[in-house]
């Protein structure tokens, strides 16, 4: 058994510097800080960490927020080691007057948080989609700064802003093929992306990620009834290749995509 495997990358979403998905089974850390956020969940085993003059300790299901610049260790409980999902943000991305709070109260214990967590780590995993992870991550951030801010996590509105949704609506639509970061589009509606998303999930009962997806698919389904291969409709509806398009799909028709082109009857 290796002592220690990693897998690191840096995605294309706005507020993400990297991503490490790492196993140790001896490997203590010593004393450190990053110019950065770190979000870490650690999903088998335990780790012990001494951050500013206290002791914290790592639960499953518990998302950890360690500030930047504050000095930090981390080493494993057990004989067999642990598995751990680390998040590193820009630096902006979370107010720098939460530092303290984190300091205090790193661990965040918070089911809905630790599953939105999960769920950005698959969607990260994947590659696919920026908009799913910057929509994911928009959620994560407004319920950190709620919760470091001592109030409670926010949640959907009952009266959600149908402008800002029909706004965003607006600008998927006109972009079905190339997209638009809901970075730009937070920007442009002169909003917040987490209320951006919010407000569409509201209205519209899906994410925006989800919304697009759905109207590619609907594109892709016309470019094969007008004969075009798989590979190029996938490409002309704004999908990556044509397994990117074959995914989804499956999963909105039932079927894959050659299989639904030749299901036109014969002329």
């Amino acid at each position: 058994m290796e002592s220690t495997r990693i897998t690191a990358w840096k995605p294309e979403v706005p507020g993400i510097g990297e991503v490490l998905h790492a196993s140790h089974r001896d490997h203590a850390y010593p004393m450190h800080s990053h110019d950065a956020w770190t979000l870490l969940l650690v999903d088998r085993g335990n780790v012990v960490y001494d951050l500013g003059r206290s002791r914290h300790a790592t639960e499953r299901g518990v998302l950890t927020v360690l500030p930047p610049d504050v000095s930090h260790d981390g080493r494993g409980t057990t004989e067999t080691g642990y598995r751990k999902r680390v998040l590193y943000l820009e630096r902006g991305t979370l107010d720098e007057r939460l530092i303290g709070r984190a300091v205090d109260m790193p661990a965040l214990q918070d089911a809905r948080l630790f599953e939105r967590m999960d769920a950005l780590h698959a969607a990260l995993a994947r590659r696919s989609d920026p908009l799913e992870a910057e929509s994911r991550l928009a959620l994560i951030l407004g319920r950190i700064r709620a919760r470091l801010s001592g109030g409670s996590a926010p949640v959907a509105s009952a009266a959600p802003n149908v402008r800002l949704a029909e706004g965003l609506r607006e600008l998927l639509d006109s972009r079905i093929e190339t997209g638009v970061s809901l970075h730009e589009a937070a920007e442009l509606l002169k909003t917040s992306s987490d209320r951006l998303v919010r407000s569409f999930v509201g209205s519209f009962g899906v994410a925006p990620h989800s919304y697009l997806t759905g109207r590619r698919v609907e594109l892709a389904r016309r470019h094969l009834l007008d004969g075009r291969p798989a590979a190029e409709a996938a490409a002309l509806a704004g999908f990556y290749d044509q397994s990117h398009l074959t995914r989804h799909f499956k999963r909105l028709i039932g079927v894959p995509p050659a299989t639904f082109a030749r299901a036109r009857p014969a002329s």
